[in-house]
């Protein structure tokens, strides 16, 4: 038993060890190809496989995929094509087990190890973890195969491989529920494999154990998908449906399917690994047509509207700065500018929705929104100084000069917002509270900010030369309000109404609110002065 568990733990160290080595390797592009990736399955099929082979981990894969599209970075069709692929990806470290090269495990973990702990160069490094983690695995197999000899005499093991031979059912359920308690489908292979190469295990068993671990390894993701955003939720469900659908279908065609299986190799090992191979590839080619309908079907199962987080430039297109006349180049920056702005308007509308009703629910969707408005100002500021450069007239140099800073202010409102979200841990731990007083005031000084930022936007978009001299009234009234709360606030600290707690979070909260107001009457004297 000790001998099956330790084989088994440096089998799941190496391939993470190995798997970590490859990823470092490739650095940060494995999650810049997700990102960037096209709307076609085929390719996500194609960069599931890569990442996966890369990484060594199914799992990982998914978990990755199911991470990117609660960020938004990925759409639920995309996140399908990779978690298909990743399903192919994750059958080479069964192909690399079948080589059986157990021979090259010692000197493997000794080349490996001599690198990874005495050279000098990252890169030196990567490729012994690589080495070491390789090695690493072999080990492991040795040491499971060994350990599961004796099982060739326990009556009561032959009489379940016996049953499972007989009743590929049963293996499916075990094949499941051991990978999803160890997380790990190349373990459970690798496990098969090692009864194989002794002898205790055929084929038609070992069948369902390789269709039982494709279903198991969806419960990594289907943990990892708590308590994200729907579609998140239907990436992780449909991993599942995809593998559990795809053992229910093939199960009836058991036999054909070892037909096929027993033609590919002579050795039992080598068969396991291709069926495991050949199940995933075919299981893909069998959905790929109707990826569509799958997608309609978690949407069914998992019914509601998913609010949807654009990333990226919509109103600019970088590619025509220079032939873009500039009146026409900057109504369109200003266009992409107020959408940035009403990005950061709901960012602070969630984060003091968070904070007044004591949840941090909105925490994580306040945080996807500053990561899209920084990315925005950068490319907002880019294409402004691409344009610099294309001799403007006087009139068009001062408006992007004041584009310029206006868009500054528009990322430091997110932060704000990003700022206010940060606040809700600090209430919720020490379970601070605020008086009736202390929240009208705090809802007051919100509802100026909300103004006067729907305002500076509204009049940054048409112009509104009259507008934009309201805000700059209401920062003033602003100032007075938030000097007059403070005070107050104090008051009631010093007459023991307010905790000490409430009182730092309530002056961050009016702080980080006026510094909101002062960006949007920046916004504003940027409209006064360009008209």
């Amino acid at each position: 038993m000790w001998g099956l568990l330790g084989g088994t733990g440096l089998f799941l160290f190496g391939v993470h060890m190995m798997g970590e080595g490859l990823e470092k390797a490739a650095g940060k592009r494995l999650r810049h190809i997700l990102e960037l990736l096209t709307n076609s399955p085929f390719m996500g099929i194609i960069v599931g496989i890569g990442i996966t082979v890369l990484i060594q981990s199914s799992s990982a894969t998914t978990v990755m995929v199911v991470s990117f599209v609660d960020a938004g970075l990925l759409s639920l069709g995309q996140a399908i094509g990779v978690i298909l692929g990743a399903n192919i990806g994750t059958t080479i470290t069964a192909q690399l087990v079948a080589l059986n090269l157990s021979e090259l495990a010692l000197p493997a973990i000794s080349i490996g190890f001599l690198l990874f702990f005495l050279a000098r160069k990252p890169r030196e490094k990567t490729f012994g973890e690589v080495i070491l983690g390789f090695g690493l695995i072999f080990l492991g197999m040795n040491i499971m195969s060994s350990s599961v000899e004796p099982l060739r005499n326990d009556p009561f093991f032959y009489n379940l491989m016996a049953i499972m031979g007989v009743h590929p059912i049963l293996g499916v359920i075990i094949g499941a529920i051991v990978t999803g308690i160890i997380q790990a489908s190349s373990a459970t292979i690798g496990m098969t494999i090692a009864l194989a190469g002794q002898g205790i295990i055929g084929l038609p068993a070992a069948m369902g154990l390789v269709f039982g671990s494709n279903i198991g390894t969806t419960v990594t993701a289907l943990v990892a998908s708590v308590g994200t955003s729907l579609n998140a939720r239907r990436a992780a469900l449909i991993h599942f449906l995809f593998n559990t659908l795809g053992a229910v279908i093939f199960l009836p065609f058991l036999r054909p399917f070892l037909t096929v299986v027993q033609a590919s190799a002579r050795d039992l090992p080598r068969q396991i690994a291709n069926a495991h191979t050949i199940f995933n590839i075919l299981n893909t080619l069998i959905f790929l047509p109707f990826l569509g309908r799958m997608e309609n079907l978690v949407t069914t199962l998992l019914p509601g509207e998913e609010a949807v987080l654009e990333r990226g430039l919509k109103y600019i297109d970088p590619r025509h700065v220079s032939r873009l006349p500039a009146n026409i180049a900057l109504g369109q920056v200003t266009k992409e500018m107020v959408r940035m702005g009403e990005l950061a308007k709901s960012s602070l509308e969630d984060a003091m929705a968070s904070i007044c009703e004591d949840n941090n629910k909105q925490v994580e969707l306040v945080e996807q929104k500053e990561e899209i408005i920084d990315e925005l100002e950068t490319e907002i500021t880019a294409f402004l100084a691409t344009l610099s450069q294309q001799g403007l007239d006087s009139s068009a140099s001062r408006r992007l000069t004041g584009l310029l800073h206006a868009v500054n202010d528009l990322e430091r409102v997110g932060d704000h917002a990003y700022e206010l979200v940060r606040l809700i841990n600090t209430r919720l731990n020490k379970h601070t509270t605020f008086s009736a007083e202390a929240r009208a005031e705090l809802n007051e000084l919100y509802q100026l900010a909300i103004k006067s930022l729907e305002a500076s936007l509204e009049a940054l978009r048409t112009g509104n030369l009259e507008l934009a001299q309201k805000v700059v009234e209401w920062e003033q009234q602003a100032d007075i309000m938030e000097r007059s709360y403070r005070d107050k606030h104090i008051s009631r600290l010093n007459e023991g109404i307010c905790a000490p707690e409430a009182a730092v979070v309530y002056l961050d909260i009016i702080g980080n609110l006026g510094r909101v107001i002062d960006h949007a009457n920046n916004v504003a004297h940027m409209v006064l002065d360009d008209f």
